[in-house]
């Protein structure tokens, strides 16, 4: 049996029971996206109320005013963004608490952490992965980083599991069931390394927004603001991650840092920076069909050409800031890592990693890699086949015309897509 996945409705998509039961449910239930309804769910999940400095409210307003107003949100995609941002808002409150609590946090020190940086659909996420597989780093789960504070209310469950991670879990069982073809394009287990600009999210600033909703307004302002801020914002959590559980190093990763490169140096000065690189078109078509079919819940209309449009743009936009910024990586410290080379030798691309960042790569690193290598196999899940011409009326070369200047200062990227 074939493992290709051919998603062919995108414009007009067929949804399943799923989803039409997911859409029914938004559109019976009212959903107030306002500042106030927010902190109120927040402060009502948490038994608190300091949400600290106050400048995060007009961030929060930004967001939800352009949620609010957009007539093709769904009422489940209503829901979602509500929840997201309640979420988030809970997470300061504990987030707040805690360092109130035990302000020697703030002193822990994070030391010569090892960033992944490069586009979306790299490589960023299978190669931190497996960098976070060596044991004597420490990374960020995605449950972990959805509640960086646990609940104090909370215990271990019957069966010793923390409750942040079944929470995780039901959540990752719903999106297979309304999203099926997700799972293919971007694993989203509780295990899973996550993107550490999700600690940012408290402080609701991060680029996070523009992967779940349609949402020019937010990018816009959110380009225009130093996230010098948000970034310390960020560290702050990381410390209290480290707090819970210590380890020596960290090992982390954002397409966000791509464009962040003089806030992320700042704060992490120390830092080992690994950059991937990959054809530009390869990209494109991975990202717009994987937000163009998420689109088919949350939105009334999919509209592939937006998000054609979009993120051949927004790439082009990360693109050109690291291109602006190269010269703020420390040269001794940045490793380059090709696509093409990486698909060809996983390990010796872990090899010049640890070399940078001075770490040994041991027989038992060697052993735990593989180990990962073997339970994660290229295309476990299927591999999408894409389609330009035909899902989003373009071709590779229109696309890849916006990369000209990637391709001039990086010519070892390999095309891909023709």
């Amino acid at each position: 049996m074939s493992n290709e996945i051919r998603i062919d409705d995108l414009a007009a998509p067929i949804l399943n029971d799923v989803q039409r039961m997911g859409i029914d449910f938004g559109e019976s239930t009212h959903t107030d996206l306002t500042v106030d309804a927010v902190l109120e769910a927040a402060s009502s999940a948490t038994g608190l109320d300091d949400f600290g400095p106050s400048d995060f409210l007009e961030r929060l307003e930004v967001q939800l005013s352009e949620m609010d107003a957009d007539p093709d949100r769904t009422g489940l995609g209503r829901m979602l963004m509500f929840g997201d941002c309640s979420r988030a808002a809970a997470n300061r409150l504990r987030i707040r608490e805690l360092l109130e609590q035990h302000p020697e946090i703030l002193e822990i020190e994070i030391e010569k952490p090892v960033i992944v940086i490069g586009l979306p659909r790299s490589g960023t996420t299978n190669l931190v992965n497996l960098l976070a597989s060596d044991s004597r780093f420490r990374s960020m789960p995605l449950w972990e980083s959805y509640e960086p504070v646990p609940d104090p209310n909370e215990g271990l469950g019957a069966d010793g599991v923390d409750p942040r991670w079944s929470r995780c879990q039901a959540s990752w069982e719903a999106m297979k069931a309304g999203a099926p073809f997700i799972a293919a394009m971007h694993p989203m287990e509780p295990d899973h390394v996550h993107e550490e600009n999700e600690l940012m999210a408290p402080d609701f600033s991060n680029y996070n927004l523009e992967w779940v909703a349609r949402a020019p307004r937010w990018r816009d302002y959110y380009l225009t603001h130093d996230q010098t801020p948000h970034y310390a914002y960020l560290k702050t959590v990381l410390q209290i991650l480290q707090w819970y559980r210590p380890r020596e190093r960290w090992v982390l990763k954002s397409p966000q840092h791509l464009e962040q490169i003089g806030p992320l140096m700042t704060t992490f000065p120390d830092a080992t920076i690994v950059v991937t690189h990959r054809d530009p078109v390869a990209v494109v078509q991975s990202t717009i069909t994987m937000l163009t079919y998420g689109s088919r819940t949350a939105y009334r209309s999919t509209n592939p050409e937006w998000y054609r449009d979009y993120w051949t743009d927004r790439i082009g936009r990360l693109l050109d800031a690291s291109i602006r910024d190269q010269h703020l990586l420390p040269d001794d410290r940045t490793v380059h890592v090709y696509f093409h080379e990486y698909m060809d030798d996983e390990i010796g691309t872990i090899q010049r990693v640890f070399d940078a960042a001075g770490i040994e790569l041991t027989d038992e690193a060697r052993t735990e890699i593989a180990a990962y290598q073997a339970a994660h196999p290229r295309g476990k899940e299927g591999r999408v086949v894409y389609d330009l011409r035909g899902d989003f009326s373009t071709t590779p070369e229109e696309v890849r015309s916006r990369f000209g200047a990637y391709f001039e200062s990086f010519p070892d990227v390999r095309i891909e897509v023709q």
